[in-house]
């Protein structure tokens, strides 16, 4: 199926809608709800089991990271494709170190200290890490959704149904879903300072990952507030699943293996599947990979020295 292409550059946002009175309106008070339901729920911390409290912060700041880095759209800077394409590169790397230093290793030995022999522990992370990329893939194709650069399979009636913003809203949520329940099975499970350099690792590579979003919507005909707006907004998905995690691991602790690798798993397919070929697509594979391997050199460090 051919390739979508988008127009990205100086003026591609005047190409597409801007926003209405209503809109903006609608998106105020928006933003007034979630403000009032921030405040509730930080009034009901107290009454949180810790590690899911911690993990709700943690997810919280990995979302914050996400809002910073749409920034420069909103004053208006330009990035040339390859600066994005290097930055969606960093982002692999980061999430490809923490699942190996962070998720998978963690896993393997949870799973032994739990009494699991060597094959026994293999074969259970093995299964998490699988679990965990079946379900991206069967979200991947179950919801219709746009790839920055290619855009949407025109065969796809559902894709052509909905609106633009909302593939790009599932998009966005099939990349961090997987992030915010590593941090949350992190917090729940080992221990709070190797979940610290997780968290903080994934923070760092939210940062260009929300830059890049925002210019993509930019790129293909939103508003520049709205493009920085939804880029903000996606990565709320963050903390929802930093709680999820948490949550579900502290029913009972053996869980903890199987969580660790989903986790891995569900980060995996997003690397294989969504982050590495966008980076790749434009023709800037060696950017990229410096990228990649700056990333992942950063997170590594980051995990051993701290965890």
């Amino acid at each position: 199926m051919a390739a979508e292409q988008h127009p990205v550059g100086p003026g591609a946002h005047a190409l597409g809608p801007a926003l209405r009175p209503r809109q903006r309106l609608g998106l105020l008070l928006f933003a007034a709800g979630c403000l009032a339901g921030g405040v509730l729920l930080w009034e009901s911390l107290a009454d949180w089991p810790p590690a899911v409290r911690q993990a709700l912060l943690a997810g919280s700041l990995a979302a914050a990271a996400t809002a910073l880095g749409t920034l420069p759209v909103l004053l208006a800077q330009q990035s040339s494709t390859r600066t994005r394409d290097t930055m969606l590169g960093f982002g692999a790397g980061v999430m490809l170190a923490a699942c190996a230093f962070s998720l998978t290793i963690p896993a393997l030995n949870a799973a032994k200290s739990q009494g699991a022999g060597p094959w026994q522990a293999g074969g259970i992370v093995g299964g998490g890490i699988v679990l965990g990329a079946l379900l991206l893939l069967a979200l991947d194709r179950w919801l219709p959704h746009e790839h920055f650069i290619k855009g949407f399979e025109r065969d796809n009636p559902r894709a052509h149904a909905l609106k633009r913003t909302w593939l790009f809203v599932f998009a966005v949520s099939l990349h961090n879903l997987p992030e915010g329940l590593a941090i949350g099975v992190a917090f729940a499970g080992t221990n709070p300072v190797s979940a610290a350099a997780l968290s903080t690792g994934i923070a760092i590579q939210d940062v260009p990952e929300g830059l890049v979003i925002a210019l993509a919507l930019q790129g293909v005909g939103y508003a520049r507030g709205f493009s920085v707006l939804l880029g903000a907004v996606s990565g709320l998905i963050e903390p929802v699943g930093a709680v999820l995690g948490a949550a579900v691991i502290g029913l009972s602790a053996g869980l903890l293996p199987w969580g660790l690798a989903f986790a891995a798993g569900a980060m995996l397919f997003v690397i294989s599947h969504e982050v590495i070929p966008e980076s790749h697509r434009a023709g800037h594979e060696g950017h990229a990979t410096m990228g990649l391997i700056i990333g992942f050199v950063l997170m590594m460090v980051l995990d051993t020295a701290l965890g």
